[in-house]
Formats: C-alpha cells, structure tokens, sequence
C-alpha cells in the first residue's frame, strides 16, 4: 500500500519538474547569451583601446613627428599601423571596421595657474614645435564618432552602441 502511494507521488512530480525546467531553459540561454555577448564587447573596447596606445605612443615617442599637422607622415603610419595591426597590408586588423580617419589626436597640457590639464591649441604660441611652440605635456587619441557595435541577442532588437575608449600617454615616451 505504501508502495503504491510513493509511486503516485513521484509521477505527480516528475510533470512539475519538466514543467519548472521549460519555464527556466529560456532564461537560463538569454543569461548565457548575454554574457557572451558582454565578453565580446569587452574584448572589442579593449581592441580598439589598445589600437588607440599605439597610436598615442608611436606619435608621442617620435621626435620629428609634428603632431599639429593632420597630414603628417609618421601621425598618418601610426594611425594606420593600429588599423591595420602590423606593417604589411596583409596583416590582420585587430578590430574590422576601424578606419584611420576615424581616430582623432588631440594634444593636452598642463596649466601652470591650477594644474588641471587643458587642451593645447596649434599655434606658435601653444603646441605646435614645428613653428616654435612649447611641446605638450600629453598626446590625447579617441575616437571622432565612436566605434559602433551590435548587440547580437535574439529577440531583442537593439541600436548600436558607440564605443568610446580614449587614451592619454605622456608625451616624449616618458
């Protein structure tokens, strides 16, 4: 007798189990396609920031570079150097879509009045050494729009999010 009312009662629970787990199956896969895809804009910030160093550092470290000339050959071989992630056109680009008319190098300073940094102008009296002015304290390089990238979760419709990494390195290589 006892027999026959365990057996009732282990049929009655196994429906609920199936029942449970098809109600948590489809969370349990968003959660874990979720995560990959943070992984995987984690990864894509940190691409293109590391990009973005060795920019700052091949044009900060450069003595003949002018860093206020935006046609400037050793600025125009760093930017494209990260883009292309080596220094032959065969080379595989570290983050796909990255242009080098995209990335943007600014020029920092720090005031002697407060000690808070301030943009640089490009002029004989600011940055520009190759027209006899002081050279920065700092190379500045981000991103003009922001590095777009999709979210690709199922179900859920989402607009790009612009990545936006900036990097500040010393400059002269300090």
């Amino acid at each position: 007798m006892r027999r026959l009312a365990r057996l009732r009662k282990t049929r009655g629970r196994s429906g609920s189990s199936l029942i449970e787990t098809a109600m948590w199956v489809p969370f349990l896969v968003m959660l874990f396609v979720g995560t990959v895809e943070m992984a995987r804009v984690s990864y894509t910030y940190y691409a293109v920031q590391k990009a973005l160093y060795t920019v700052a550092r091949m044009a900060g470290t450069s003595v003949s570079a002018n860093l206020c000339a935006e046609d400037d050959a050793i600025v125009t071989e760093a930017k494209n150097f990260a883009v292309r992630g080596g220094l032959e056109d065969t080379s595989t680009p570290p983050v796909q879509g990255l242009q080098a008319d995209q990335i943007q190098l600014s020029l920092e300073r720090i005031s002697p009045d407060d000690g808070a940094l301030i943009e640089c102008d490009c002029s004989s009296s600011g940055c520009d050494t190759a027209n006899g002015g002081v050279a920065p304290d700092y190379v500045v390089v981000s991103l003009t729009d922001g590095y777009p990238i999709q979210f690709r979760i199922p179900f859920l419709n989402v607009d790009p999010i612009p990545l936006r990494p900036r990097v500040r390195v010393p400059y002269g290589g300090l």
